[in-house]
């Protein structure tokens, strides 16, 4: 039997606090030099700096910096330069370590339930590591372990990323981060619990085995817990891997992330909000293996379509359905000066689904495009006074944003015109309730708060 929920221990917190405390003092002071006491502050310099002490972190704060880095205007240009060269990948955790840690979750004679359990890690991220295994029937495993006292650290890290914020808004008040800090630590602290990931995977299992070219592991239950997941062991390559050695199934293999992405978004209302790289495994015949459901957003039915609606008012230039679309997402004091604003943006985010004809993302979407839409829109932003950032905006565009860089190092030639509107085609908001609440009772996940 498992452990009960490891304390969110006062000792964990303060440990973790003692060991970001010079990069964040180091941080508040040079932004307050120069604010106050007109001292330059050389903010590429210092945002190596950051960089490099997060960076020994690993764990929640490196995930966070990592998630940042992918958020327009969530912090200045030069720490998203430094903060999205974070590696996922963290040093592993050694033989006694995950021994102790897989008896506290299965019980002393954990060994038993399994035929072998591969000493090294397979993998090792910012919130635990994957071991391989087999189990008593000659089954594959992949047997993904967390880390000790992550609740202590997510919680520290937290903290800490607020005090960044606000550092960061005494600064430059043209983006309000309250609402990127309450999502970002809803969603960090579901990844905590294994549990939910693995309703999370089932859910993803259950949407995307019809595909056919998308592949989803099968949880295992008994040998799972709060701070275990169990699940079959997929073989796949590394995408870069596998399309330096199959350039010609490139756009194949484009197709395939685009399916992987938007059918649950639009058949379930559901975004895997992690879509790194490091993500995916690609199989011979260019199916890819979706892994990680540790960061899952899901989103009203009104929200997809308000995703919908937007694409409709650019298309057609119509003010009034942009309006009730940025309402619907949550954003305040819509006015037409606002909607300019936010429609440069959109534009950036959309271009590659605009025009039917084949055609690669860097065209519009590239990171110069991309640098420079939202540089326009934060002008434009701190002019009028500026703006809060929706909840549910955050890790839709975040996710956008992170798929379209994927695209990018594909170099895929699609018609991303017929595959949106295959999808779209028949869409009724309707529909998608009933299917939404279907599915999630199915499976027991709850829709975010």
């Amino acid at each position: 039997m498992a452990n009960g929920t490891e304390q969110n221990s006062f000792g964990g917190r303060i440990a973790r606090y003692a060991r970001v405390s010079t990069a964040m003092g180091g941080l508040a002071a040079r932004l307050a030099g120069q604010r106050y006491l007109g001292i330059k502050l050389e903010r590429g310099e210092h945002a190596k700096e950051l960089r490099d002490a997060l960076g020994g972190l690993k764990g929640p704060l490196m995930k966070v910096a990592q998630i940042l880095s992918s958020i327009p205007d969530a912090l200045p240009q030069e720490y998203v330069q430094e903060l999205s060269q974070l590696q996922a990948d963290a040093p592993s955790m050694g033989w006694p370590f995950v021994k102790r840690r897989m008896a506290s979750e299965l019980g002393p004679d954990w060994q038993k339930r399994f035929a072998s359990f591969e000493h090294e890690a397979a993998s090792a991220a910012s919130l635990g590591q994957v071991h391989k295994a087999v189990g008593p029937d000659g089954r594959q495993l992949a047997c993904k372990l967390q880390y000790p006292d992550m609740m202590s650290a997510v919680e520290a890290d937290l903290r800490q990323l607020g005090l960044i914020f606000s550092i960061y808004e005494r600064y430059d008040k043209t983006i309000s981060t309250r609402q990127i800090h309450a999502e970002i630590s809803a969603r960090l602290r579901e990844e905590l619990d294994y549990a939910l990931e693995a309703r999370h995977t089932a859910l993803y299992r259950d949407i995307l085995t019809p595909i056919g070219s998308v592949h989803v592991p099968e949880v295992v239950p008994e040998l799972s817990t709060k701070r275990l997941l169990t699940m079959g062991w997929l073989d796949g390559r590394k995408i870069l891997d596998y399309v330096k050695d199959h350039p010609e199934r490139r756009n194949d293999l484009a197709l395939n992330m685009f399916r992987a992405w938007y059918t649950p978004f639009y058949t379930c209302g559901t975004i895997h909000g992690d879509p790194h790289l490091g993500n995916y495994t690609v199989r011979p015949d260019a199916s890819i293996n979706l892994l990680d459901f540790g960061c899952i957003r899901i989103f009203k039915p009104s929200f997809v379509k308000g995703v919908i609606d937007l694409y409709h008012a650019l298309q057609t230039d119509d003010r009034d359905l942009a309006a009730e679309a940025y309402r619907v997402w949550g954003f305040n004091k819509i006015d037409n000066q606002l909607i300019d604003i936010l429609n440069v943006w959109a534009h950036f985010v959309y271009a590659p689904i605009m025009d039917d004809r084949t055609r690669r993302i860097d065209e519009t979407n590239s990171a110069l495009y991309g640098r420079e839409a939202a540089e326009k829109v934060h002008k434009a932003l701190h002019e009028v006074g500026g703006l809060e950032i929706p909840r549910e905006f955050v890790f839709m565009d975040r996710a956008a944003i992170g798929l379209g860089s994927v695209f990018l190092h594909l170099q895929a030639e699609v018609n991303w015109y017929h595959l949106f509107h295959d999808l779209i085609g028949d869409f009724d908001v309707n529909a998608l309730e009933r299917r939404q609440t279907e599915l999630l009772d199915r499976h027991g996940v709850p829709l975010p708060t």
